[in-house]
């Protein structure tokens, strides 16, 4: 059934085909990514404010090492790891040390949308195609003749064409609105986390303790 429809479809299938395949294999990709960190985000995240709280910096600053692969605990470190900074340039670092893991957060969101456009344009290509395979042959002086079974033929690769870029299209969006939400909620969550470190920071400060764990 699949390899009839995909051989009605006409030559517009084949790529088709590779944009599902790569979306796919994204989809995959970005759903290991975003499981990683909600699956462990929260609890790192909460155990090393805890410890900075405590006073704790050195078991703060190994409990981020250990979990350097969350970009939370990357931005962290970016901060925890200067020596002496002020409140100001405390929250500099965190905020562009957040500016810098925008794109391992939004990696491939380009490639998705790129495929949600082109999709349904390749659907309308094999629309057009279709038509003129049905236009070609049709002779109206043989009408329930041979020739009929052509204009069925490119009728038929309208059609599915037309649908199998829809569905590419939509099955990519809907993954990929899901990821960009991931994303909005990964931003502000950063946001709030980052402010809470800065806030016990900036206490620190004015009590005048070191506010920075050795690497040495």
């Amino acid at each position: 059934m699949i390899s009839r429809l995909f051989t009605a479809g006409g030559i517009v299938m084949w790529p088709l085909l590779a944009f599902s395949v790569l979306a796919v294999a994204l989809i995959i990709e970005r759903f290991r990514f975003w499981y990683r960190i909600t699956h462990r985000q929260n609890r790192v995240v909460k155990e090393v404010l805890n410890l900075y709280r405590l006073d704790n910096i050195v078991g703060a600053f190994d409990k981020l090492k250990k979990n350097a692969d969350l970009p939370i605990a990357r931005i962290f470190l970016a901060a925890l790891e200067l020596e002496q900074p002020t409140p100001e340039e405390f929250r500099l670092a965190l905020e562009s040390e957040a500016q810098a893991e925008i794109p391992s957060l939004k990696r491939f969101s380009n490639i998705f949308d790129t495929i949600v456009s082109l999709a349904p344009l390749l659907g309308l290509l094999g629309t057009v195609l279709g038509l003129i395979t049905s236009f070609s042959s049709l002779n109206l002086g043989d009408v329930g003749g041979q020739q009929t079974a052509g204009v069925t033929s490119g009728i038929s690769e309208a059609l599915v064409s037309t649908a199998a870029g829809l569905v590419v299209a939509i099955f990519t969006l809907l993954f990929a609105n899901t990821f960009r939400g991931l994303y909005q909620r990964q931003m502000a969550l950063i946001q709030e986390y980052g402010g809470q470190l800065e806030l016990l920071y900036r206490r620190r400060y004015e009590r005048g303790e070191m506010v920075y764990a050795s690497t040495r």
